[in-house]
C-alpha cells in the first residue's frame, strides 16, 4: 500500500500563489489515481481535484477550477496542486489520496490518505 506525506502548507495573502508537494512511499506509486482533498475549521472533508494514474485525465471541483492544477511526477512518485488566486475561504487543511481503483473525486473508501498540510489565506 502506499503512503503519502504532504508539504508545502503555509500561509500566503489573498491572490497568492502556493504550490502544495504529495511524496508517496512505495513502488507501485503509478498505478493509483491520486487526489486532493481539503476540510476547513467546521466543515466536512470535500473534493479540490483529482488526476488518474497516467496523468491524462484530470477533474477539479467548480470552486477552485481555473485556478488549481493537479499534476503528477511519477518518476518522483510526486503529486502537485498548483495554487493561484488564492482567496481566503480556500483556508483548510488539505490532504492527498491515492487509490488503485478510481479517481478519488469523493472521500469515502479511498486506500490511502496523507497527514494533512494547513493553508492559511490572508485577506
Amino acid at each position: 500500500q502506499v503512503q503519502l506525506v504532504e508539504s508545502g502548507g503555509g500561509l500566503v495573502q489573498a491572490g497568492g500563489s502556493l504550490r502544495l508537494s504529495c511524496a508517496a512511499s512505495g513502488r507501485t506509486f503509478s498505478t493509483y489515481a491520486m487526489g486532493w482533498f481539503r476540510q476547513a475549521p467546521g466543515k466536512e472533508r470535500e473534493f479540490v481535484a483529482a488526476i488518474s494514474w497516467g496523468g491524462s485525465s484530470t477533474y477539479y471541483a467548480d470552486s477552485v477550477k481555473g485556478r488549481f492544477t493537479i499534476s503528477r511526477d511519477n518518476f518522483k512518485n510526486t503529486v502537485y496542486l498548483q495554487m493561484n488566486s488564492l482567496k481566503p475561504e480556500d483556508t483548510a487543511v488539505y490532504y492527498c489520496a491515492a487509490d488503485q481503483e478510481r479517481l478519488p473525486k469523493t472521500p469515502g473508501g479511498l486506500d490511502a490518505w496523507g497527514q494533512g498540510t494547513l493553508i492559511t489565506v490572508s485577506s
